[in-house]
C-alpha cells in the first residue's frame, strides 16, 4: 500500500505542485486584487527564461530524435501504415474538436486584454501555408517568432544527419548529448516554475478577477466529456475496421487495464508494458506491436490533438478574437497534429507545442502560461486517450498488413503471455 501511494505521488507530484501554486496565486489574487500585480515580475523571469531556451531546444531535440528515427528501413511497410494511421486518427481528432469548439466556445464571456498580440496577417492559403514552414532568411530561424519554420529545419537537419553518418556519426552523438543538456535546463527552469507560475496568476487573477477561472472551468466542461465520447466512439469506428464486431468486443475486454493504468500513472510510456500486454491478449503480432506501441507512446497522441485545438480556441475567446476562418483551422490542425505526432516524441514537446501555438497565432508571451495550465488540467484524459489510441493503431495496422481475417488467424495463439 505504502509503494502504491508513493509511485502516485512520484507521477503527480510536480502537477500537484504546479496545480497547487496557480491555486494559491488565484487565490492571492482574489484577495489582494489589482494590488497583486506587484507580483508579475516573478513571473515574468519565467516566461523569458522558457522563451529564451525554446529556439535552442526545438532544434537539437528534434534534430536528435528524427536523426535516430529514420535508420528503420527495413520496417517500410509498417512504418508507412504506422504513421498513416497516426496522421488519419489525428486528422479526425481535430476536425471533431474543431466542430465542439464552435459549438461550444470553451472561453465563452472571458475577455481580458494583456499586451498587444499582433494581428493574424490576412494571406492566401497557400500563402498563409509558406509563410508558416518557411523563412528567407537563416538568421529568422534564432527567433521564437519563427517556430515551424526551425522545426522544418531540424527535421531535415536531423534526416542529413543520419543518412550520411551511420550510428557511428560523430554529429549524431553530439546533438544526442546536446538534447541531453538542454533537457537539464529546461528541468531546472521548472524547479522555478511553481513560483513563476504561482507569481503570474495572482497578478493575473487580481487584474481580471474571476472570469478568467470561470473560463477554465468550461474548458474542462467541453474536454472531458469529448474525451469520453472519443474513446467510446471513435475507437469502436477505428477497431471495427481493424477487426469488425470481434475486434471492437476483444479491444474494451482488454483495455481496462492500460486505461487505469494510463490515468494512475500519467504517462504512455509507464503504460507501455500494459499496452504490450494487452496487444498480444488482443492478437496483435510481436514484431507489429512492439513496433507501434513503442513509437506510439512519444508519436500518436489523439488526446494532444483534441487538447490542442482546445487550446487555440481558448486563447482566440479569451483574448476577444474570433476563431473562424479557413486560414485559421487549417494552421489550427496542422499545429494539432505536429503537437500529436511529433512534437510528442520530443521531451518537453508539449511545452514546446503550447510556445508554438502562441507565437504562431501572435499571441502576447502572457498567454503561455495560460493554456500552459489547460495542459496541466487535461493531461489525465489526454493521456488516457494517448495510450489507449496506441493499442487501436497496432490493430488497424495489423489489418493493414496481415488482412481484414487477421483475428482468425489467432497470431498470438502459441506466444506466453
Amino acid at each position: 500500500m505504502s509503494t502504491s501511494k508513493k509511485t502516485f505521488w512520484e507521477n503527480y507530484r510536480f502537477s500537484i505542485t504546479l496545480i497547487a501554486s496557480i491555486a494559491i496565486g488565484s487565490i492571492i489574487g482574489l484577495i489582494f486584487g489589482e494590488k497583486a500585480v506587484v507580483l508579475k515580475p516573478f513571473g515574468d523571469i519565467f516566461l523569458n527564461l522558457m522563451f529564451t531556451a525554446v529556439t535552442p531546444l526545438v532544434f537539437i531535440t528534434i534534430a536528435s530524435a528524427v536523426g535516430s528515427m529514420v535508420n528503420m528501413k527495413r520496417l517500410g511497410k509498417i512504418l508507412g501504415n504506422m504513421f498513416l494511421t497516426f496522421v488519419v486518427t489525428g486528422l479526425i481528432a481535430a476536425i471533431l474538436i474543431l466542430v465542439v469548439v464552435n459549438v461550444f466556445p470553451p472561453a465563452a464571456g472571458a475577455n481580458i486584454e494583456i499586451g498587444e498580440g499582433a494581428e493574424l496577417e490576412k494571406l492566401s492559403f497557400a500563402n498563409q501555408i509558406v509563410q508558416a514552414l518557411t523563412v528567407n532568411d537563416f538568421s529568422k530561424l534564432l527567433s521564437r517568432s519563427n517556430m515551424m519554420p526551425l522545426i522544418v529545419f531540424s527535421i531535415i537537419f536531423g534526416y542529413c544527419v543520419s543518412a550520411v553518418g551511420g550510428e557511428d556519426n560523430v554529429v549524431a552523438k553530439a546533438l544526442e548529448a546536446l538534447s541531453n543538456v538542454m533537457m537539464k535546463f529546461i528541468s531546472v527552469i521548472m524547479l522555478y516554475a511553481p513560483i513563476g507560475l504561482g507569481a503570474y496568476f495572482a497578478s493575473l487573477i487580481g487584474e481580471f478577477g474571476p472570469q478568467l477561472l470561470g473560463a477554465y472551468a468550461r474548458a474542462m466542461a467541453v474536454y472531458y466529456p469529448l474525451c469520453i465520447l472519443y474513446f467510446f466512439v471513435a475507437f469502436a469506428g477505428y477497431t471495427y475496421f481493424a477487426g469488425g464486431i470481434q475486434g471492437v468486443k476483444t479491444f474494451f475486454k482488454h483495455i481496462i487495464e492500460p486505461s487505469v493504468t494510463s490515468i494512475a500513472t500519467q504517462s504512455s510510456l509507464a503504460t507501455l508494458p500494459v499496452n504490450l500486454k494487452a496487444a498480444s491478449r488482443i492478437g496483435v503480432p510481436k514484431d507489429i506491436r512492439e513496433i507501434i506501441l513503442p513509437i506510439g507512446a512519444t508519436m500518436h497522441m489523439d488526446g494532444t490533438v483534441l487538447s490542442s485545438i482546445l487550446k487555440i480556441s481558448f486563447l482566440f475567446g479569451v483574448f476577444g478574437q474570433q476563431f473562424t476562418g479557413i486560414g485559421t483551422y487549417a494552421t489550427a490542425i496542422l499545429l494539432s497534429i505536429l503537437g500529436g505526432v511529433v512534437m510528442s516524441g520530443v521531451p518537453g514537446g508539449g511545452l514546446i507545442g503550447e510556445m508554438l501555438i502562441v507565437n504562431m497565432y501572435g499571441f502576447p508571451p502572457e498567454a503561455f502560461p495560460i493554456i500552459a495550465t489547460i495542459g496541466f488540467l487535461v493531461d489525465p484524459p489526454a493521456t488516457w486517450l494517448n495510450s489507449t489510441g496506441d493499442t487501436v493503431a497496432a490493430m488497424v495496422v495489423t489489418r493493414m498488413v496481415e488482412g481484414k481475417d487477421w483475428m482468425a488467424k489467432k497470431l498470438t495463439a502459441h506466444e506466453e503471455l
